[in-house]
């Protein structure tokens, strides 16, 4: 089994959406010795920017035009991360909330993997997957807790909403979001209590992740 695990803060060790991934990873390899592990970390892989070359690339590959040299090498570059995506049977994904939504650098992952004839199709009428990606877990820690009737409801929530829509969009079949609100403020029993509440909710899944 191929696992793609994306890693999205730059706090390394110190990020609870990396450890928590990482520990139901370990949980999985524990029963699954076959897992092979691909880890893609936002923050250490030198992503290419998606600028005047990339986007350019990006249309000349949907009209099947010729690309400058540039382009060429900026496609490659692109190319080499669609792969892992494509060649994964597992995706997990972690990542913190930044200013309600997600790091700019998951964003630029996003931006550059997700063209058009490679993660997804469209015909001019509708959408469709071009993933084959069977099961996903995704880790969404937050500082606070989204609720209907107070200053933060979930309409401030642009984070889960539309990661989990994206990974569908490009083939996940089934998904499983694990949401720890709360988990750094400054009550850190509280923080401690949600992640705790994580960790278990993600050793639940271990069995039907690999099932």
């Amino acid at each position: 089994m191929r696992l793609l695990e994306i890693q999205s803060s730059p706090r390394g060790e110190s990020s609870d959406s990396i450890t928590l991934a990482k520990s139901f990873i370990e949980a999985c390899k524990s029963d699954n010795g076959s897992i092979v592990v691909d880890t893609l970390n936002v923050w250490h892989e030198r992503l290419p920017e998606f600028d005047y070359e990339a986007i350019g690339a990006k249309y000349k590959a949907v009209k099947h035009e010729t690309m400058t040299e540039v382009e060429s090498n900026v496609w490659e570059r692109i190319q080499l991360l669609i792969r892992r995506f494509q060649n994964a049977d597992r995706i997990v994904l972690g990542t913190p909330m930044w200013n309600f939504s997600l790091p700019y650098k998951l964003k630029q992952l996003i931006d550059l993997v997700a063209q058009r004839n490679y993660l997804f199709s469209y015909d001019g009428k509708q959408y469709g997957p071009l993933l084959n990606v069977e099961k996903a877990v995704a880790v969404y820690t937050r500082g606070s807790h989204f609720q209907e009737g107070t200053p933060i409801p979930p309409s401030f929530d642009h984070q889960a909403p539309y990661l989990d829509f994206w990974l569908r969009l490009i083939g996940v079949r089934e998904l499983r979001s694990v949401i720890v609100d709360n988990a750094w403020n400054r009550d850190r029993q509280e923080s401690e209590v949600s992640l705790a509440k994580g960790r278990a909710t993600l050793e639940q899944l271990v069995e039907w992740f690999l099932n």
